[in-house]
């Protein structure tokens, strides 16, 4: 028996008037949906558009909007939420797809812009970028008079608002019509949840409801909604399998004022082991009580973070007669500030990961001019590196191992189609990150394969970069400044002659949880959220030369108190946790300050410090020399 993913309905009122309301997701075996599935197998691209269009007609829409996100609107998403890619071939994480009659388009950022058009069939998808032609605009042009349908689980209510143009006409459905077509389908991801220890997780969850909880009551509302499976996570103290490589178990929760969780979860998942860590103040519920759940909060007032929660709950809740009330996820800022206990993991995890970064790089720079090596081998090293460290549990996501001109495709993903051989005197980018039980980790270095020198053009791209890269690490600011106020530092010395690249600067980093985590970023289009101590941060900057190479070179930062005893106000500066050596044959030195080559050679001092006596000899000698002054 196969199954699929359905809407249970539910008619309120008048029959006459038949006024539905959407309900919850389940898994039931496909003969019990409530809309017919088209048995179609190996369904090649352009057969997926048609079934698509075909199941929309049915439906009695003209259009479908197909984002990237699954129903917890997180980065991440399962097999089973793999929809865009299913439908599009596209696999980035980010992007957004429209299905008309007669046209179909993929939008995406400038990370993926390549990538995008390399993954697509031009016959079938207009590739758009995001920012530069945005979704509400192409619908404006192409959708006027036209119903577009849409998941309501699927977007966030002010996604759907940003949508929404005068002419064209955007339509909650009950089920998702993709989801009819899409037969063979991966099942709903049931990893158990298990429990986050208290000496990497640093607070009991106790403390952490009850702050929460207290934030609720000093706003006057009585429950949060929590969607986001990284809020649950950090909340419960918990951590899971369902992707697969973020370590959560996906659900949903009701926050009460009075500290109480409803853990919205398939029980199996959730064993004795971790409901006694639970306690009795958490119950875990199946998925189908959610909808029951909403409607006892009739008539009291619950906070929705609009932003990171499916539409789909402050539509019920509306219908139930609660009040909802705007406000930010309570779990989210206490997230992002890590803890003492947090940020000593941090920093330990680093130290272990900094040792299996020497021992990659000792053995790339032996290797790497000799050839014989390819872009899944040397990613394939790294990992088994990293392995042999304590308290390793997996990559934080899949490294971007880029050779040459695959470097330029800024999130670029190695296959065995793609999978190219690493030749000598050329570019080598790799993107990669680890977690461990204490800490998240993520570090980019560019590298030379040798065995002859590196051209100056390129030496003067690199160095650029390394330059904006020290600017952000170096930089000490009031408090209240925001990332988007950091970035430009970054980019000053790629703007003095002319360059940029097309993506933030550096992202947040969860503790043993999403290597992307918000609220904060570097990056002009983030939101203006003041960045604060504990904050974990990337400095990413880079440069991509389309078909020959891409740079980019990131640490992670942690915001700390600034040293500044003239100081007549609070001030933040940033700690470098990352350590691991730039490749020297790439830098410029004349480029260089003085206070810029000051900063260079004491952070390789460091490194080969605190790195030295954690390796063998030979890695020793090696980074030795790879640490020297500049």
């Amino acid at each position: 028996m196969s199954w699929a993913l359905c809407r249970c309905v539910r008619v309120t009122g008048d029959a006459r008037r038949s006024r539905v309301r959407y309900a919850f997701l389940a898994w039931f075996p496909v003969d019990e949906c409530n809309f017919a599935v088209t048995r179609i197998t190996a369904l090649s691209p352009s057969d997926r558009l048609a079934a698509l269009r075909a199941r929309l007609a049915e439906v009695g829409v003209q259009g479908f909007i197909v984002p990237r996100s699954d129903e917890h609107l997180g980065e991440y998403v399962p097999p089973a939420g793999e929809r865009l890619a299913w439908l599009t071939g596209f696999t980035g994480s980010a992007g957004l797809a429209i299905v008309l009659p007669d046209r179909a388009a993929v939008f995406t950022d400038g990370r993926y812009t390549l990538q995008v058009r390399q993954q697509t069939d031009p016959a079938l998808w207009d590739c758009r970028h995001i920012t530069e032609e945005p979704p509400a605009e192409w619908l404006k042009a192409h959708a006027q008079d036209l119903a577009i349908g849409y998941d309501p689980w699927l977007h966030a209510a002010p996604a759907i608002e940003r949508l929404s143009v005068p002419g064209v006409h955007l339509v909650p459905l009950l089920a998702n019509p993709l989801d009819a077509v899409w037969t063979d389908r991966p099942p709903a991801p049931m990893a158990q949840a298990v429990p986050h220890p208290l000496d990497v997780a640093g607070r009991p969850h106790a403390d952490k409801r009850a702050e929460a909880a207290a934030a609720l009551r000093e706003a006057g509302e009585q429950a949060v909604v929590l969607a986001d499976s990284h809020s649950l996570a950090w909340l419960l103290n918990i951590r899971g399998g369902d992707l697969a490589n973020t370590p959560l178990a996906l659900g949903f929760a009701l926050l009460h004022a009075d500290a109480r969780v409803e853990l919205f979860m398939a029980p199996a998942k959730v064993p004795a082991g971790t409901r006694a860590h639970l306690g009795n103040e958490v119950v875990v519920r199946p998925r189908e009580e959610l909808p029951a759940a909403l409607d006892a909060l009739r008539g009291k007032r619950v906070r929705i973070d609009a932003e990171a929660t499916p539409a789909w709950f402050t539509h019920w809740l509306r219908e139930a007669g609660a009040e909802i009330s705007s406000g930010e996820d309570p779990c989210r800022m206490p997230r992002a500030c890590k803890n003492p206990v947090e940020r000593d993991g941090a920093r330990a995890a680093h130290r272990r990961d900094a040792a299996a970064m020497a021992r990659f790089l000792a053995w790339f720079a032996a290797e790497a001019p000799k050839g014989g090596q390819t872009e899944m081998s040397a990613a394939a090293r790294l990992v088994e590196f990293r392995r042999a460290g304590d308290r390793f549990r997996g990559e934080s996501f899949p490294a971007i191992s880029g050779a040459g001109e695959h470097g330029a495709i800024v999130h670029y993903r190695v296959t065995p189609e793609t999978d190219r051989g690493i030749a000598p005197n050329e570019v080598y980018l790799i993107d990669s990150g680890a977690q461990y039980l204490d800490g998240t980790t993520d570090i980019t270095r560019t590298l030379w394969t040798g065995p002859d020198a590196a051209p100056a053009t390129l030496k003067d791209r690199v160095t650029r970069v390394l330059k904006g890269h020290i600017a952000l690490a170096t930089a000490r600011f009031p408090a209240g400044v925001a990332g988007p106020h950091l970035d430009a530092l970054a980019r000053r010395a790629l703007w003095d002659v002319g360059l940029d690249y097309d993506h933030g600067t550096g992202h947040g980093v969860g503790s043993f949880l999403s290597v992307h985590e918000g609220p904060v970023a570097f990056s002009r289009t983030a939101r203006i959220v003041p960045l604060r101590e504990g904050m974990i941060l990337s400095d990413e900057p880079g440069f991509y030369a389309t078909g020959e190479y891409g740079i980019r070179l990131e640490n992670l930062l942690l915001v700390v108190p600034a040293e500044l005893p003239q100081a007549t106000k609070p001030f933040l500066a940033f700690e470098t946790l990352t350590l691991a050596p730039f490749d020297r044959a790439l830098i410029e030195p004349g480029l260089l300050t003085g206070p810029e080559r000051d900063w260079l050679d004491a952070y390789h001092a460091r490194v080969l410090a605190e790195v030295a006596p954690q390796v063998d000899g030979a890695t020793a000698d090696w980074l030795r020399a790879a640490c020297a002054p500049i």
